[in-house]
């Protein structure tokens, strides 16, 4: 078998499953948001059952807060008053965490060979530590919360087989533009992708954002074998006892998608699709661009600012540009403090925020004017999903973000 199915098999308290299968297993963690989690709580409270257990259901405000208006207020409240009725261990206020795929990881509340779902589509990113996980709908959610169970259909698994190691400036994001470029946004539905080869050149960062966004290519979970470097990171970090899971030497895929990682270039998805990826090399006439976001639970790590503040550091953001810098917990924005890159940005220009995920969705923080095109580090360029329908939101790694802030253009580079 290979990954999924072995984290499925043995959640599901079975030898052997294969693809199609339908399996119900048991969650090690169940995960919503403040847009999420109240009509999952509507629907759990029709049940009239507790929670199965009060440590393994972490409820994370973090799409509209701090409250941007009364109906954000609102939704905060529902999760806070049922956090706090239940006694769940993981609820966390806005101010004390971050965006929920950035702490899960950080604070070791998902690791190796976990089974997690939650209701965002994000979800798919703790893959990057070695475990399935996968978005599912609010009913779905609230009967999680009641049994600890979900149901499964197998996926089968494409392998993504890795060569070479990058170059510099080339970032996972980089990479996973690149996958959904050449197999489409639908190129994986319902099906697993398993990164394999030569993975080593990977930082966590790197594969948390590829995870994250296994998603946008239809995949239900994007999942990376244990290694050194997720040994390295779990060890001291991830409270509960886990079990690493590797492929067998024989495991099954329904095809192979390779990638040469020291032929990437720098990429940038075009409106209005993950999809629509071109080299930025490629580009011919000059895309002339109003704002910059960096941030997200794609790239809003501590990493990704590193990133980004050894390009902008000592440079000014063009004065066409608006360059909203959103760390992604507390933890981060403290170390990029402590390491000079909140100087950098506020020194450039930059607006630095709060954690949240802000505009990313459409929510607050950086919304875009008819005709604005926006570069960003976040996850989807959906049409009007940052502002007004008119709108054109360009995907990009940390580092052509920050070239692009200070080119007033999508750059590669800073001339």
């Amino acid at each position: 078998m290979n990954i999924s199915e072995k984290i499925l098999a043995r959640h599901a308290g079975r030898d052997k499953v294969v693809p199609g299968e339908i399996v119900t297993c048991k969650l090690d963690m169940v995960l919503a948001n403040d847009v999420t989690a109240p009509p999952s709580i509507k629907e759990f409270e029709k049940i009239g059952k507790p929670v199965f257990d009060n440590e393994k259901i972490a409820l994370i405000p973090d799409h509209f807060q701090p409250a941007k208006d009364i109906k954000s207020a609102d939704l905060a409240k529902a999760v806070r008053d049922f956090s706090k009725k239940h006694n769940l261990k993981y609820y966390f206020e806005a101010g004390r965490v971050g965006i929920e795929h950035v702490i899960l990881p950080e604070m070791g509340i998902v690791g190796p060979g976990m089974l997690t779902i939650g209701a965002d589509s994000h979800t798919c990113t703790y893959g990057a530590v070695n475990g399935f996980s996968t978005g599912v709908g609010t009913t779905d959610l609230a009967v999680a919360m009641a049994t600890g169970e979900a149901w499964f259909k197998v996926p089968e698994t494409i392998e993504v087989r890795l060569k070479g190691e990058k170059a510099p400036h080339i970032t996972g994001k980089d990479v996973i533009l690149y996958l959904i470029g050449e197999i489409g946004v639908d190129g994986a539905l319902y099906q697993a992708l398993e990164f394999t080869g030569d993975v080593k050149s990977l930082t966590m960062t790197d594969r948390l954002t590829i995870s994250n966004m296994a998603i946008e290519a239809g995949a239900k979970n994007g999942v990376f074998p244990f290694d050194e470097i997720t040994k390295e990171y779990v060890e001291g970090r991830v409270q509960v006892p886990y079990e690493p899971v590797n492929p067998d030497a024989d495991a099954k895929y329904v095809r192979t998608v390779e990638i040469d990682l020291s032929k990437l270039r720098p990429v940038v998805a075009f409106p209005h699709l993950p999809e629509n990826t071109k080299a930025v090399a490629d580009i011919k006439d000059d895309i002339k661009i109003q704002q910059v976001v960096i941030g997200s639970c794609t790239n809003g790590r501590l990493e990704d600012l590193q990133i980004a503040a050894e390009v902008l550091k000592g440079k000014k953001i063009h004065d066409d540009v608006r360059c909203i810098v959103i760390p992604g917990s507390q933890w981060v924005y403290k170390e990029a403090m402590r390491l000079g890159y909140v100087d950098a940005f506020i020194d450039a220009g930059c607006v630095v925020s709060c954690p949240t995920c802000g505009p990313c969705l459409g929510g607050y923080m950086g919304i875009l004017s008819a005709g604005e095109r926006c570069v960003s580090t976040t996850n989807r360029n959906f049409r009007g999903r940052m502002g007004h329908v008119d709108s054109e939101v360009y995907l990009a790694s940390p580092y052509t973000a920050a070239c692009s802030a200070i080119m007033g253009k999508i750059a590669e580079e800073v001339r």
